[in-house]
């Protein structure tokens, strides 16, 4: 692995797990005994065209698939896994989210929805129908306060569904500085909430953006060492630094944000010979978990994939 220009600092680290275990409830402040002999590689099944990955405070991942819709579930000590939820034709689980109650809030891509599924058994609890659009990209999700926040990477919207509870979808439409690319998967993708937990950033089109949540309100935040984040996919943010993989040049850039979010500053870059257009990622401990989309190569239920680790 090659990292360029950061290191992040022992305090940076834990105090910046802490202060995401203080807005997300997921997560674990410290690396687990034994952890640095966990395998740092693990494969997916054949075919499985992986997007998201999620793990909360116990040491297991769970990716999506945008073949059927499927989730798949993987011991990070052992590297083994199964399928957890089973999907169906014309489905896809993109973006997910575990929650400290033990849901998964999953993104549905093309379908438009938000799936809720039971950790535990991978039973199917509740689909909301975000959108009516023709063509939507229900993409990824954060959680948030009393909602999990989900992008549509073909509309200016995001879509507030209520955690652990029934209730309506909110739907949120995004003002302000918001910059709608053309139609396709590069425009509204990852997000994280601020570090002040009174909004969302958002990458983009290439940009991050700090969003209201209460007004939809949107404001490019200032990039400072790069003029965009070209193809930003994932985010993961610790304290005040945010992480942003970048799919198809695979790396991921290393920011520092002020208070508000307001100016991000380049710290460095991670980047790794096994990254193959990772996509998204997740902390355990001192690492990072991605999984690689491998969007150049072949999607055919032969296409091997799988998911690689990066400490931090």
């Amino acid at each position: 692995m090659t990292r360029n220009h950061f290191q992040p600092s022992r305090r940076t680290v834990l105090g910046g797990a802490l202060a995401a275990l203080a807005v997300t409830g997921t997560g674990t402040a410290q690396a687990a005994p034994g952890a640095a002999a966990w395998p740092s590689e693990f494969p997916l099944p054949d075919g499985w065209l992986p997007e998201g990955i999620t793990i909360g405070s116990r040491p297991y991942a769970y990716m999506g698939s945008r073949a059927d819709g499927s989730i798949y579930r993987t011991d990070l000590r052992t590297g083994e896994g199964g399928v957890l939820h089973n999907g169906g034709t014309g489905l896809a689980s993109i973006g997910l989210k575990l929650d400290g109650d033990g849901l998964l809030y999953v993104a549905g891509g093309a379908g438009g929805t938000a799936k809720v599924v039971d950790a535990r058994n991978g039973e199917l609890l509740t689909t909301y129908q975000l959108t009516r659009n023709a063509a939507p990209f229900v993409n990824d999700v954060v959680l948030h306060r009393d909602r999990a926040w989900f992008t549509d990477s073909r509309d200016a919207v995001l879509y507030g569904v209520p955690r652990g509870r029934e209730g309506e979808v909110r739907a949120l439409p995004l003002t302000g500085e918001w910059v709608q690319a053309p139609a396709g998967t590069n425009s509204a993708n990852g997000l994280v909430a601020t570090p002040d937990g009174r909004g969302l950033i958002v990458v983009n089109a290439g940009q991050l953006y700090t969003v209201g949540i209460r007004t939809g309100h949107a404001t490019r935040v200032a990039l400072v060492g790069a003029t965009d984040v070209t193809n930003g996919d994932g985010l993961v943010r610790l304290g005040r630094t945010l992480y942003v993989v970048q799919n198809r040049l695979n790396k991921i850039t290393v920011w520092d944000l002020d208070r508000t979010a307001t100016t991000a500053t380049l710290r460095g870059t991670i980047t790794d010979p096994r990254f193959d257009v990772p996509t998204t990622a997740a902390r355990f401990g001192n690492r990072l978990y991605l999984v690689n989309a491998r969007f150049t190569s072949p999607q055919t239920p032969e296409t091997t994939f799988n998911a690689v680790a990066v400490s931090l």
